[in-house]
């Protein structure tokens, strides 16, 4: 499967953005989808994820902030993500996980073998 992230931009502190993450090639329904994020210096850290029944994963850092969805006529993976902070600045990737059918997911970055190109995300303080 190939996936396309797309809907970052520069915004400010308090501001929203929905990210969307659009798969070709197959369907996304059968796997977990994960949503990433690098900062310049910095790990990829993972901020979402998604599984095939919908369990849904988010750390602390963005838990009550950040709301991930799927949209199977689509094919698309949202990630809403709402009182964006300066800290919240990064490339955004979207990525599949290796195996089909899990029906937990975790935002581990070596589970995922299908990743997107990545989207900036901008927060101006």
């Amino acid at each position: 499967v190939q996936l396309q992230a797309s809907g970052g931009g520069l915004v400010q502190t308090g501001d929203s953005l929905r990210l969307s993450c659009t798969g070709s090639g197959d369907t996304l329904d059968f796997r977990s989808i994960g949503w990433f994020r690098q900062a310049p210096g910095k790990e990829r850290e993972g901020v979402s994820c998604i599984s095939v029944v919908g369990n849904t994963f988010y750390p602390d850092s963005v838990k009550g902030r950040f709301t991930i969805s799927r949209d199977s006529a689509k094919n698309t993976v949202y990630l809403q993500m709402n009182s964006l902070k300066p800290e919240d600045t990064a490339v955004y990737y979207c990525a599949a996980d290796a195996n089909v059918g899990t029906r937990y997911c975790a935002v581990v970055v070596d589970a995922y073998d299908s990743w997107g190109q990545g989207t900036q995300v901008t927060v101006s303080s």
